[in-house]
């Protein structure tokens, strides 16, 4: 069964960090770019990074570049999101997702489309408050 599995979320103060980890089963993971969303409440779910299956290749949305990394382990099925300099308009539930093989493996085309990844679970709540 397909899944993938968010957790690290939690409670820190502005500037502080956390490392998101998303866990992937059920499906040959190095074939497959991953990327993460966020949903803040009232908003809509937004792409914030994107790792291609070779993890050659990054994207991330301009609000966060600088001070989010996206990497993956092949050995543990893992992609992980470090989200460094935490600020008050992060907070926001975190997804992960995997690119439907049809769009491609990479991150190459800019902004990230939710229509091209699937498979979304529960995410992990991010929240950041002095």
């Amino acid at each position: 069964q397909v899944r993938l599995v968010e957790s690290g979320g939690g409670l820190v103060q502005p500037g502080e960090s956390l490392r998101l980890s998303c866990k992937a089963f059920g499906f040959t993971f190095d074939y497959y770019a991953v990327a993460w969303f966020r949903q803040a409440p009232g908003k809509e779910r937004e792409g914030v990074s994107c790792i291609s299956s070779s993890g050659l290749n990054t994207y991330y949305v301009d609000s966060v570049k600088g001070r989010f990394t996206i990497s993956r382990d092949g050995a543990k099925n893992t992609v992980y999101l470090q989200m460094d300099g935490l600020k008050p308009e992060d907070p926001a539930v975190d997804y992960c997702a995997k690119k439907e093989i049809q769009y491609g493996a990479d991150c190459a085309g800019g902004a990230i489309k939710r229509y091209e990844f699937e498979y979304w679970n529960q995410g992990t709540q991010v929240t950041v408050s002095s």
